[in-house]
């Protein structure tokens, strides 16, 4: 067997805390928050679409973030898209509390009215989804939010922005080459 084509269909075993590096493609998302002139933004590395028409999102947001409560109470966020130029800011928002401090003046994020829900939009985003809670039946048992985003709107260029995703233990990948094959019947 030749050199190079040795083990590239044996597998070796991966540790299961590992498993996320390889399921969480999503974009890293700001999602920020607010509720009775409380606002807040955390990191989210991990969401997924659940249906195209209405669109819905799911995620688990942990009871232990600050951003919980004002989520909770006022049942709307805004999943705001950052880009590989906001790695320092997501990584300062990651690393500290809203309890504890203003992330919005500390790394230098502008919050922005949102169009149809209280929680403010982030000017320097790439793209903003806002949401309002559509089913709330997974929260006291999992952390599950289930939002319909009401409002989305997206810089036109470029087109496809660099990306960050998270893959655990500080380490991102960035989106990279887009690849079309459009068939039949693909939308």
């Amino acid at each position: 067997m030749p050199a190079n084509k040795r083990n590239t269909t044996r597998k070796s075993e991966l540790p299961l805390d590992q498993v996320r590096r390889y399921l969480e493609p999503g974009p890293v998302l700001l999602v920020s928050s607010a509720h009775e002139g409380e606002s807040d933004v955390m990191v989210m590395g991990w969401h997924t679409v659940m249906e195209f028409s209405p669109s819905l999102v799911g995620c688990v947001i942990s009871r232990a973030n600050h951003s919980y409560g004002l989520i909770r109470a006022s049942g709307e966020c805004v999943l705001n898209l950052p880009t590989r130029a906001q790695l320092e800011q997501v990584l300062g928002v990651g690393s500290t509390s809203g309890a504890d401090i203003d992330k919005f003046a500390a790394f230098g994020l502008t919050p922005e009215p949102a169009e149809r829900v209280g929680a403010p939009a982030i000017r320097e985003c790439h793209a903003h989804f806002e949401c309002r809670l559509h089913d709330d039946s997974l929260v006291e048992r999992y952390d599950f939010f289930v939002w319909e985003v009401v409002a989305a709107r997206a810089l036109a260029t470029p087109r496809h922005p660099e990306t960050l995703h998270y893959q655990g233990d500080g380490m991102f990948m960035v989106a990279g080459q887009t690849i079309r094959r459009r068939r039949r019947g693909l939308k």
